[in-house]
């Protein structure tokens, strides 16, 4: 019983490593101690094994089949680890054991929805909603399903409710929120949200909010400065950390299509980016040795702090067979705390290293605009390259951003990207089938052309 606490507070303090060691003991001697199986199941998680996390969670629920709590742990794992039809079951049964109560129901909602069942999971988000109008997480749900089948009216009014939910919270402004009422005549400062993709996603409704005669202030991080630094619109920037000007009101980005009555048929152009001259000259002087071959950038991670980041993202080494198409040379563009990994790995030897010193997303911009196509995984690099109208192979993962839903191949957002889905749930090969052929087929017709 001893152990049994000392596992339990190791867990709880955050050791957890330590609360590993403990509950393998525990577990040892005493393999019917459901709750510390589940407990065990939360700890993997947790630290990102999913598959662990699954198998504990199993163990629980075989010793404890009506448990809730260990229903409702088995369910979150198998999500997590993409098991999505299973996990649907799952939630289902834990949904009607809870009398589907609204908490319940957002977690069906949310697998719907990965499973690309929008339509489905906006009716299990209303039917929760009917009993608590005010609950943020379904309401988010709804949106992000909303927005997925296209309808962004009713999409972004939801998505107003991430505010009340746990994920993000408002600046910390003295300054009035706008309203969306006229902004003539006002200073409006927009704060970035989500990541630097979304950022650039969101850039194009900047001139809109300053035709409405608002002058327009961007909060902005430094990698993407030069590269906002001629934003039509944007009277100026307010870089992170130094003092912020006096506004009118503020209002956060993913905020704007709300304001600015964003439906399918009025999508604006992305928005026009800056490559400044230098970063120019640089990029040239790193493909110039590549005369007459096809140069294809390629990226395989985004951000590490990304919750989703290990579901988009995949081996760099699946780039190989492209490296040996004859005529082709890739060059990497990633940038980030993988850069060593990537540069100790052999495919270093085939794949040109062109984005490890990149000072920031400018120069990312003008070494993608001296390639001739660029294949990676949904990113802040597929934005800027789809806003600087070159072509873009995206490779997205089966549960892919909203952005992506209603069109299976392209998107609107960027006429120049074209889309290479998952055709099943972790299924790169599928995709990299396709790249490969399609590859192949434009390095043949360039060597005979």
């Amino acid at each position: 019983a001893e152990l049994r606490k000392a596992a339990i507070a190791a867990h709880q303090a955050g050791d957890l490593a330590r609360a590993k060691q403990l509950y393998r003991l525990v577990l040892a001697a005493r393999p019917a101690d459901a709750a510390i199986w589940t407990n065990l199941g939360a700890l993997h998680r947790r630290e990102k094994d999913y598959r662990a996390a699954v198998a504990c969670q199993r163990r629980a629920v075989e010793l404890d089949p009506d448990s809730v709590d260990f229903l409702n742990n088995l369910g979150n794992a198998l999500h997590d680890e993409g098991l999505l039809e299973e996990a649907l079951v799952v939630r289902w049964r834990v949904a009607e054991l809870r009398g589907h109560h609204p908490d319940a129901l957002q977690h069906v909602a949310a697998t719907l929805r990965h499973l690309n069942r929008y339509a489905e999971a906006v009716v299990v988000c209303d039917r929760g909603l009917r009993d608590d109008p005010d609950h943020s997480e379904l309401r988010v749900q709804r949106a992000m399903a909303l927005l997925a089948m296209g309808d962004y009216p009713r999409g972004f009014e939801d998505f107003e409710a991430r505010w009340h939910g746990d994920e993000i919270s408002k600046p910390p402004l003295p300054d009035p929120e706008w309203d969306g009422s006229d902004p003539a005549g006002r200073t409006i400062l927009v704060m970035p949200e989500q990541g630097f993709g979304d950022t650039v996603l969101m850039a194009r409704f900047l001139p809109l909010l300053a035709g409405r005669g608002a002058r327009v202030l961007l909060a902005c991080k430094p990698p993407l400065a030069r590269l906002f630094s001629g934003l039509p619109g944007v009277a100026g920037l307010v870089l992170a950390g130094s003092p912020k000007p006096p506004v009118d009101a503020w209002t956060s980005m993913m905020s704007l299509p709300r304001h600015l009555g964003l439906t399918r048929e009025t999508i604006p152009p992305p928005a026009r980016l800056t490559v400044p001259p230098d970063s120019l000259r640089r990029a040239e002087a790193i493909v110039a040795p590549h005369a007459g071959r096809l140069k294809v950038g390629v990226l395989w991670s985004g951000s590490v702090t990304y919750r989703a980041n290990h579901k988009r993202s995949f081996s760099p080494e699946r780039f190989y067979p492209l490296a040996e198409i004859p005529g082709v040379t890739l060059f990497s563009l990633y940038k980030g705390p993988l850069h060593e990994e990537f540069l100790r790995s052999g495919l270093a030897s085939v794949v040109v290293d062109a984005a490890g010193s990149d000072r920031d997303f400018a120069d990312t911009a003008a070494l993608m605009q001296k390639l001739d196509l660029i294949i990676s995984m949904d990113s802040a690099v597929v934005h800027i390259a789809g806003s600087l109208g070159l072509p873009v192979w995206n490779l997205l993962h089966h549960s892919a951003y909203w952005l992506y839903a209603p069109w299976p191949d392209h998107t609107p957002w960027y006429p120049s990207m074209r889309l290479i889905r998952q055709p099943a749930v972790d299924d790169w090969d599928g995709v990299f089938a396709v790249v490969l052929r399609d590859l192949r087929a434009m390095a043949a017709e360039r060597r005979q052309g």
